[in-house]
């Protein structure tokens, strides 16, 4: 693996972490921002992953290449884990818009 495509997963898991502390801190302004990040990055990634590769396709992959594909695997197995937390913090806050956009607003009685 190019490592300029693993610097592209680090820097999305990066900031999948940076999301996930802002969540836990009720900060949804930040999460959106970060969001926002996210997907530059992944728009970067996919436009980086589109380049031709320096090496042929079909020879076996080296020790290197072998370890890239290892910590890639980990990387996104971090941001599924922290996208899915989010997503679990998120739920309230998510009812909470729903109800306020729908009218039906909690009264502080």
């Amino acid at each position: 693996m190019d490592p300029q495509l693993l610097s592209y997963y680090e820097a999305i898991e990066r900031a999948s972490a940076d999301m996930l502390s802002a969540a836990r801190a009720g900060n949804w302004d930040e999460v959106v921002r970060l969001e926002g990040a996210c997907v530059l990055l992944i728009s970067q990634l996919k436009h980086a992953a589109q380049e031709p590769a320096a090496t042929a396709r079909g020879t076996p992959a080296s020790t290197d290449e072998q370890e890239a594909a290892r910590v890639k695997s980990r990387i996104m197995q971090r941001i599924l884990v922290n996208d899915a937390e989010i997503r679990h913090l998120a739920e309230p806050w998510l009812q909470d818009l729903d109800d306020t956009l729908s009218g039906r607003r909690k009264t502080l009685h």
